[in-house]
């Protein structure tokens, strides 16, 4: 007998997690942030961003992901509208084009274009009736792909557009990808991949070169990666404690509020304080992992694997950076970063897992 999905059918545990991550978040902006009044207010501004995110997760967890699914074509469009409308009118900061003011706000659209990829491409693989992707269909989801992550590499934004990948990898593998096809990918990828060298600016080369040897740049492009290094080797294992890192205090970490916030919370809090923290980011995916497996069907597994996937890949790309194993990029660490866009896309992300969650009984 049919039942309708109610909030208690929802992953509370998977939710005590992120929650708890995000006091981590609010506790390390506020440390990292106070010794400057103008940026005194960040770990608020925070606090208001994960507000926004939680009422988005539970406005997203009662909306049934079918009919998401149904819609998912227009969502994808309305995306892709919006990337046209950043590089068009988008404002610029930084250097790079990449917002939508929006009422006084300035909003990421590439942050809301990862979630129409995953409910595009889980409506399209979940359709496909073969136990095998032919290569007809990987052209049509490489093209779904290919438009979206082209449009924001353009802003430019290439941490962000590769943050697409793991999404389709993801997908294709578990609609049953061929080795051959894999093959053929692995010598396009190959023979491409010095033409893209080309395509890539002047600092987004350089920061590939001086990652191999940072030391060959280390008031430039290197900056980054050493001063991440030297904090977090100074927090040795039980950390200097909130507030008393000479490195995050001093400035000396840069973005430690954001993109290199591990580093900031390595130093105050220690190995075991990462230990802690990376041991709640794995608990939430394994989460996530059992959420793919217990779905009502083969669209719901899509949604849940592609947010593991994209949360996967911006946990070992942003770690890899601050221990200086990956190149310096823009990828936030989720649910600990500073950053509006990125804060409530997550939770959002997390919506469309409950919407899956809250449903994987209600046939029965």
């Amino acid at each position: 007998m049919a039942r309708l999905a109610s909030y208690r059918e929802l992953d509370w545990f998977l939710l005590v997690c992120a929650l708890l991550i995000c006091l981590l978040s609010v506790s390390e902006i506020y440390s990292t942030t106070q010794a400057s009044p103008r940026f005194s207010s960040m770990h608020l501004r925070q606090m208001l961003w994960i507000g926004f995110g939680l009422a988005a997760m539970f406005l997203l967890a009662r909306v049934d992901y079918h009919t998401l699914l149904e819609h998912a074509l227009w969502i994808y469009l309305v995306a892709l509208a919006g990337l046209v409308a950043v590089l068009l009118i988008g404002k610029e900061m930084f250097g790079a084009r990449r917002w939508l003011e929006i009422g006084g706000i300035n909003f990421q659209v590439s942050e809301a274009a990862k979630l129409a990829i995953i409910l595009v491409l889980a409506r399209y693989l979940s359709e496909v009736r073969t136990e095998r992707l032919r290569f007809g269909d990987l052209l049509k989801v490489g093209l779904l792909t290919v438009v979206a992550m082209v449009l924001i590499a353009a802003q430019p934004d290439l941490g962000t557009a590769l943050t697409l990948v793991p999404i389709v990898a993801t997908g294709v593998f578990l609609a049953g990808l061929r080795w051959k096809h894999v093959a053929v990918l692995v010598l396009v990828g190959l023979l491409v991949l010095p033409a893209g060298w080309y395509l890539l600016r002047p600092y987004q080369r350089e920061r590939l070169v001086t990652f191999l040897n940072p030391w060959q740049s280390p008031r430039g492009a290197g900056y980054q990666t050493l001063q991440s290094q030297i904090a977090i080797g100074s927090g040795g294992f039980w950390g200097k404690g909130m507030g008393k890192g000479s490195q995050n205090q001093l400035g000396f970490i840069p973005v430690r509020h954001a993109e290199f916030i591990m580093a900031a919370y390595a130093e105050e809090q220690g190995f075991a304080g990462v230990l802690l923290g990376l041991l709640l980011y794995l608990t939430l995916l394994l989460r996530l992992v059992y959420n793919a497996e217990t779905a009502l069907d083969r669209a719901g597994t899509f949604i849940v694997a592609g947010v593991a996937s994209l949360l996967l890949f911006h946990l070992l790309v942003n770690v890899g950076m601050v221990i200086g194993i990956m190149p310096v990029t823009g990828i936030p660490l989720p649910l600990m970063s500073y950053g509006g866009s990125a804060t409530i896309s997550t939770w959002m992300a997390l919506g469309l897992v409950m919407s899956v969650r809250m449903r994987r009984f209600v046939n029965l």
